[in-house]
């Protein structure tokens, strides 16, 4: 059994998949509080379910993309058994981790997208930095950032880790907060061969966000 928010279909707002029609399973619960969050809703609350009645409703979509998410899904064990699953059906499987728990446990075939948190975000002591270690050519890296401390700070864990040669690099200014054109002309001024990236979810469907 997992404790679920909701499943929903909607467009990918995020990652190297934005853009494309996704399934999305929100797991209830999360040990971090960013300072930034816009899932709070997710925090507690939520409804028991089978993975068997988990699988069966994200068939209904008959879309093949789908990403587990939170709050932070590793928070359950159970939500290891999810992912396997959806494998098993071969379904195109993203998972989006805040990096404070453990992926060793991850089906190889998931996609995970790691959240590396920035100081701004109130939860960087949290990191558990073995996940950096451990990510993949098809996994996918992001920082979020609300100021110029935060960019340095990623930029130097950019740096220091060489993850444009392992895996995409995203940034992403917090929506409402850092202008994105500051963000943009950072990037460019420092050359970074990363991604720069709108949660193009919020453009679309602000400011009603839940189950978009």
């Amino acid at each position: 059994m997992l404790r679920i928010t909701e499943i929903f279909h909607s467009i990918q707002g995020e990652s190297t998949f934005a853009g494309r029609p996704c399934v999305f399973v929100r797991l209830t619960g999360c040990p971090l509080r960013c300072t930034w969050c816009d899932t709070e809703y997710a925090f507690y609350g939520g409804a028991e379910q089978s993975i068997d009645d988990i699988l069966a409703r994200v068939r209904e979509y008959d879309c093949r993309l789908v990403e587990v998410t939170g709050g932070e899904p590793l928070a359950q064990p159970n939500a290891v058994s999810l992912l396997t699953r959806l494998c098993d059906e071969s379904y195109t499987v993203l998972l989006e981790t805040s990096g404070a728990a453990d992926t060793s446990t991850v089906d190889p075939r998931v996609h995970i997208i790691l959240d590396v948190k920035c100081p701004g975000s109130g939860m960087m002591d949290r990191m558990h930095w073995p996940n950096v270690e451990r990510l993949r050519p098809h996994d996918e890296v992001k920082f979020v950032m609300q100021d110029r401390r935060d960019y340095e700070w990623a930029k130097g864990i950019v740096t220091r880790h060489q993850l444009p040669d392992r895996c995409a690099v995203l940034f992403s200014p917090v929506f409402g907060t850092l202008d994105p054109r500051h963000l943009a002309e950072w990037v460019l001024a420092d050359r970074l061969p990363i991604r720069f990236q709108l949660q193009m979810h919020k453009h679309i469907w602000a400011p009603d966000m839940r189950g978009v």
